[in-house]
């Protein structure tokens, strides 16, 4: 049946059979027991363990693609139920993995199965707790392979210093249905629609979590209550630590992820720490089955290199990208790319964007509306197809202004950061900024590319003597190419609802809103206050 279902699931089957021992015992510190399965392949004597830890369960889909598929291929894998849930003792406490984490790994090194070595595997929160041990897990940790991930959410909950709020209704749905009876059944398909339709209730914030879960939710409440820079972050923050992790790292990323920006920064800061970890980033989203899929192919490559001292099927460059509108994959030494050129495309009166500076001109205004925010179409979120879509019908609405190119002649290919620099002007102190690059197709269709936002706040991107502030938005990165005839576009706006939660205007906090007012925004493009994205554009061949 096991063979079966990872037949069905198409996942990377190899020769061994498996044995599976469930319900493994495991000691956290305080006195909690947690519950692991060991799936082993027959006839191998202490093969190298691949340790995964997971909330979602450790038998059924997770059981298959992280356990059975890679002891059919050799390795011992221990797949263990975070606390809380499944069968595993105490209370789930999200992001709060450190020491669970370490308790595990200090009892897989006393079992007389392990071999003496062992890696660690996972996408999504099943990375994020690779990052919670991995400077600490001791030499015995020989290679880490991650997907879609990264040592900190914060800053993807707290997205340019707005609140991820369909993410997070989503993510805080899912967990709470998982752990009641059948409630995981369809909580994929279903979380993010009751998240979506608590969103645009109306109701406020603060009543969110009890509307789509039906109690309140206590992690929603805490993200309300705790900023970026509060102290509830210090214990779920393991960017710090990155530099100090020895083990091999394999990272796979998708262009349309909601956690891509900040999984690179890991990659930076291993490469600035003189690691070399690989880096693969596909035109995926964070649910995309051929993500995990692939994902597994390429984990089994780095395990087999790392723990079964046999490289040959590494690939020669570590960085393998997807570019997006030409389809093809390219590999490179490191990420940005080498031999990428910044350049700067203006927004221009009247509509237009041109590599040419701005002329004399009037800004352009719109009127934003919190109680009709603006609202986005695609873009990363935790579940659901976030390919990229026709954004007409956003681009119609009178709160959203559009800067287009002519069409490029010979295509413009960009790989690597994307930022936007505007000078904008505000009737409030407190109000967003929303960025987003598209690609224009002949026949008029709008695709997202990227996009970015901007919470700003008094003392952020301090105003000049005309209330004029120049802010940076750091969009997501990017690759792709412009063909020829496609024209780029700009979007400029101040909502992305529901996936931002809607700011009010007024400062106050986040989940006690009393007062919506409507305010006026205005762009400025002309010689002092050259507005500008700025795209990472790689050299035509002469």
């Amino acid at each position: 049946m096991r063979r079966l279902g990872a037949g069905a699931l198409r996942l990377p089957q190899g020769p061994h059979r498996v044995d599976v021992d469930r319900d493994l015992p495991v000691p956290a510190p305080d006195g909690v027991t947690l519950l692991a399965d060991r799936y082993a392949p027959v006839g191998l004597d202490r093969p190298p363990t691949i340790l995964v830890r997971s909330p979602y369960g450790r038998r059924g889909p997770f059981g298959l693609m992280c356990g059975y598929a890679f002891a059919t291929h050799g390795f011992q894998t221990v797949v263990q139920s975070v606390r809380g849930g499944f069968g595993s003792g105490g209370v789930f406490a999200p992001l709060d993995e450190r020491e669970d984490g370490l308790a595990t790994v200090a009892w897989l090194k006393e079992q007389p199965w392990f071999g003496g070595t062992f890696a660690m595997h996972g996408p999504s929160y099943l990375g994020y707790v690779q990052w919670a041990v991995a400077a600490d897990a001791g030499p015995e940790l020989k290679a880490l392979s991650m997907q879609v991930t990264a040592s900190q959410f914060r800053d993807a909950i707290n997205l340019g210093g707005g609140f991820a709020l369909e993410s997070t209704l989503t993510w805080v749905d899912l967990t709470t249905r998982l752990r009641t009876p059948l409630g995981g059944l369809a909580a994929g398909v279903m979380s993010p629609r009751r998240a979506r339709r608590a969103a645009l209730s109306g109701r406020p914030l603060v009543e969110l979590d009890a509307l789509a879960t039906g109690a309140p939710v206590r992690f929603f409440q805490d993200l309300l209550a705790n900023g970026p820079d509060t102290p509830f972050w210090d214990k779920r923050d393991f960017s710090p630590s990155v530099t100090d992790v020895r083990a091999p790292v394999n990272m796979t990323g998708g262009w349309y992820d909601v956690f891509l920006p900040w999984q690179l920064e890991d990659y930076a800061a291993l490469r600035a720490a003189g690691r070399d970890p690989y880096l693969t980033i596909g035109p995926w989203w964070h649910s995309e089955p051929r993500l995990m899929r692939d994902s597994i192919r390429e984990s089994l490559r780095w395990f087999r290199a790392h723990l079964l001292d046999d490289p040959s099927e590494l690939r020669d460059l570590p960085v393998r990208l997807h570019i997006t509108g030409s389809g093809e994959w390219r590999d490179f030494p490191s990420w940005p790319v080498p031999g990428v050129d910044e350049r700067r495309w203006h927004l221009q009166p009247s509509g237009a964007l041109s590599p040419d500076g701005p002329p004399v001109s009037e800004p352009d205004a719109y009127r934003y509306d919190p109680t009709h925010p603006t609202p986005c179409i695609s873009g990363p979120s935790l579940l659901g197809d976030c390919a990229p879509a026709d954004q007409r019908r956003l681009e119609a609405r009178r709160d959203v202004l559009t800067f287009t190119s002519p069409p490029v002649e010979r295509g413009v290919e960009v790989i690597g950061p994307v930022r936007a620099e505007l000078y904008v002007r505000s009737d409030r102190p407190h109000h967003d900024v929303v960025v987003r690059l598209c690609d224009v197709a002949p026949d008029g269709v709008s695709l997202n590319l990227c996009e970015g936002m901007r919470r700003l706040t008094p003392g952020v991107a301090e105003p000049d003597g005309d209330g004029v502030r120049k802010v940076v938005v750091e969009l997501w990165p990017v690759g792709h190419r412009f063909r020829p005839g496609h024209r780029m576009r700009v979007q400029v706006c101040s909502g992305a609802y529901p996936r931002v939660a809607r700011n009010s205007g007024t400062g106050e906090p986040l989940g006690a809103e009393t007062a919506w007012p409507a305010s006026r925004q205005e762009v400025f493009h002309e010689p002092g206050r050259p507005s500008a994205i700025i795209l990472p554009v790689v050299p035509a061949a002469p």
